[in-house]
């Protein structure tokens, strides 16, 4: 029976092999190049490992979404505690290296529910954690919530960080440094105290 059938162990170094290849795969050549037997020849081994380790390929995306949502999670905590938050939220929202993986899993999810639900599962978690931070911070300088809404203030880096990130990809850059300068000096006026004007 297939519901019954042996799992690989989540520790293997041979799932972590295979976890990296379709990384590569995705990255490379998107998500439609992520087969078991494109999976299974990038890492070097046979077909029927993929899914030894993986019952199916939603459950191959899944631990792949996974492996990056918590290291991209881990990043963000790790800002915010180093960092002054929107600072912090910036620069996770304007980092380059996650575009194409974001990307590419909006786009997965389109497809296939399971994605969805990991997406959406993760993008709340992360959300409230930022907005949390933003929020005391706001509170800390002295910025009235009439003038800038923390939920509203967070989700202007968010997606602006976002629509750099994908137009970059693109090769799109008109307007980009004009947008990270008004940024970059309404953030810096902010943590001066100072309303921008």
């Amino acid at each position: 029976m297939a519901g019954t059938r042996r799992t690989g162990s989540e520790d293997s170094a041979t799932r972590a092999l295979l976890l990296d290849a379709a990384e590569r795969l995705l990255l490379q050549e998107g998500y439609a190049a992520v087969t078991s037997r494109r999976v299974s020849a990038e890492a070097g081994v046979k077909p029927p490992l993929v899914h030894y380790y993986f019952r199916t390929m939603d459950d191959l995306f899944v631990a792949l979404y996974r492996r990056g949502a918590d290291a991209g999670l881990a990043r963000a905590r790790q800002a915010l505690d180093e960092q002054r938050p929107l600072e912090a939220v910036w620069q996770v929202a304007a980092d380059p290296r996650g575009a194409v993986f974001a990307v590419e899993f909006v786009a997965l999810a389109n497809h296939r529910k399971a994605i969805r639900a990991e997406i959406a599962k993760d993008a709340e978690q992360v959300r409230q954690l930022q907005l949390e931070a933003v929020r005391a911070e706001l509170q800390r300088l002295g910025v009235p919530p009439d003038v800038f809404p923390a939920p509203a203030l967070l989700l202007l880096l968010m997606g602006l960080g976002q629509v750099l990130r994908l137009e970059q990809g693109l090769g799109v850059t008109v307007g980009h440094a004009e947008a990270v300068a008004f940024v970059e000096r309404v953030l810096r006026e902010l943590s001066e105290g100072r309303l921008p004007g």
